[in-house]
């Protein structure tokens, strides 16, 4: 069996939006004003803007390669076995967490009415029993929903994705309308004309929750092999998700910044703090009397974090999936339910999400990494564009994108500098985890269990000095490292390691000669 192509362009739109406005707009604002003040306006503008330059990239090999899992896929076509391993197993381990992570933030939020579900340990808020429990009825939700039915999940998709933008923009409105202090915004011409205001800023992009409110624009990449009206439904998933959200960002962090009271910042923006765990928005809503926001935002944060956990369970098991098809997994992960859902890999991510609970440090600790996990994986679109490009001139492209050449290059920058910007504290976590992932790719070439011809090293050896040189730069830098090589300089720095590194990834393409692009597709379909 093979799985259905069902979503069309609004309802993977929608699913892509629904995935992206999960619990990050809950907190980023408050978490982005913290680090960089009023300018954190400027960080949702940066963040946004390069997300959207990144998923140009993804727009026309998705089209052109509609499967599912493309994080796992789209490599194993442009550069084999080792790099598709390397990239889908630092995607999947990213996106394994979410929904994890995403129930917490449910439980933490109810626990303002039924304190039995947390308690605190070194002020990190900690799943009880009883909140096990819950965690452990949610997630099995959100994978039923995901396995019984497919117009069960687009409808209760709908109806989340309705609620959350409908009370985004009321809680815009009413702030606004409400109490807006412009003298807060005072701050923001020095902030972005200082050095050190601007890298406040870039690390409000990395760790104050602006990256990682974007990271949901890659569902459509995931569920392209399940989507109908491709050239048309993939564009406006992938771009007009991120263009969407950035809309509604940039409005939240203005009504927010303006709403604050200036004796909310007295101390400084650093110690901008609310009572409880209610979060920035409802914290604020109660300092002006409006009760009936506060009901209204209680309830979203449990509606925005259950649409974007449902979204996780869908598109994760798509990436466990392709890796199952390439040989990285046991085939019986490839396991289709009556209604062609891998229902294998949703229940396997459950199982491994639901350890995930123990060890996992609260929302805000998880961001970094999850960011710095996220960016690798991009990073392989503009290298697969350019290595399309030159293996595939004459296939015909139905979406395909303009001045590539240009948009290709500077989408590997920005994802090489949302990596540095996230810090050395994440980035040798990061490493960590990739020398994980190796031992388990010797253990599947020892065992045989890879299904398609070859390994890939040579194509793939311009991984060694790209991971090396990204640990080392963030070692070396001024994001949490070093300080050797100082900030400013470090733009100049990455520059030149991402024009060096995209020239060897593009010219140690996986050529045609040592796998021809039919013989790649079809051992993608055929297992």
């Amino acid at each position: 069996m093979t799985l259905n192509r069902r979503f069309t362009p609004i309802s993977l739109l929608m699913l892509s939006i629904n995935g992206m406005v999960g619990s990050a707009w809950l907190f980023a604002p408050l978490y982005a004003a913290k680090i960089a003040g009023s300018a954190a306006v400027i960080a949702w503008l940066i963040g946004g803007i390069a997300t959207a330059i990144i998923a140009l990239t993804f727009a026309e090999l998705s089209v052109l390669f509609p499967v599912a899992g493309g994080t796992a896929q789209i490599p194993q076509i442009s550069h084999g076995t080792f790099t598709s391993f390397i990239v889908s197993w630092i995607a999947w381990l990213s996106a394994l967490t979410m929904a994890p992570i995403e129930v917490q933030a449910i439980l933490q939020y109810a626990s303002t009415y039924f304190i039995s579900l947390v308690h605190i340990e070194s002020g990190i808020p900690i799943l009880t029993g009883i909140g096990m429990v819950w965690a452990t009825l949610l997630m099995l939700t959100f994978c039923v929903i995901n396995v019984v039915s497919y117009k069960g999940l687009v409808r209760f998709n709908f109806i989340l994705f309705v609620f959350k933008v409908v009370v985004i923009v009321l809680t815009v409105i009413v702030l606004i309308k409400t109490s807006f202090h412009t003298t807060n915004f005072s701050g923001l011409a020095p902030t972005a004309f200082s050095g050190t205001g601007w890298q406040a800023i870039l690390t409000a992009v990395a760790s104050g929750g602006v990256a990682f409110a974007f990271t949901g624009f890659k569902h459509g990449v995931e569920l392209a092999g399940e989507t109908t009206k491709l050239a048309v439904a993939l564009p406006l998933a992938i771009v007009g998700s991120v263009v969407s959200c950035l809309i509604l960002y940039i409005g939240l962090q203005i009504a927010f910044i303006g709403a604050l009271s200036q004796t909310a910042l007295t101390n400084g923006w650093q110690h901008v703090s609310f009572l409880g765990d209610a979060g920035p928005f409802a914290g604020l809503a109660a300092g002006l009397g409006l009760a009936w926001l506060v009901k209204l935002l209680y309830i979203d944060a449990v509606v925005s974090p259950s649409g974007a956990a449902l979204i996780y369970v869908t598109s994760t098991a798509r990436i466990l999936y392709a890796m199952s098809q390439i040989g990285y997994l046991p085939r019986w992960l490839q396991l289709l339910n009556k209604q062609n859902f891998p229902v294998a890999a949703i229940m396997v991510n459950f199982i491994l999400g639901m350890f995930l609970f123990l060890p996992l440090p609260g929302w805000q600790a998880m961001v970094s990494f999850l960011v710095s996990g996220m960016v690798i994986s991009y990073a392989m679109g503009p290298i697969a564009l350019l290595c399309m490009r030159a293996e595939m001139p004459n296939v015909k492209r139905h979406f395909r994108l303009p001045a590539a050449k240009i948009i290709c290059p500077l989408a590997f920058y920005f994802c090489n500098l949302l990596s540095y910007w996230c810090g050395w504290d994440t980035i040798y976590k990061l490493a960590i985890a990739m020398a994980v992932g190796i031992v388990f790719f010797a253990i599947a070439c020892l065992r045989g269990r890879l299904l398609v011809p070859g390994l890939g090293l040579k194509s793939g050896l311009w991984m060694a000095p790209y991971l090396a040189g990204l640990v080392l730069i963030s070692y070396l830098g001024s994001f949490g490292g070093k300080n050797v090589i100082p900030f400013g300089w470090d733009f100049l720095v990455i520059g030149i390691f991402s024009i060096l590194i995209l020239y060897l990834a593009v010219k140690n393409r996986a050529s045609a000669h040592e796998l021809t692009i039919d013989q790649r597709l079809a051992a993608i379909s055929t297992f």
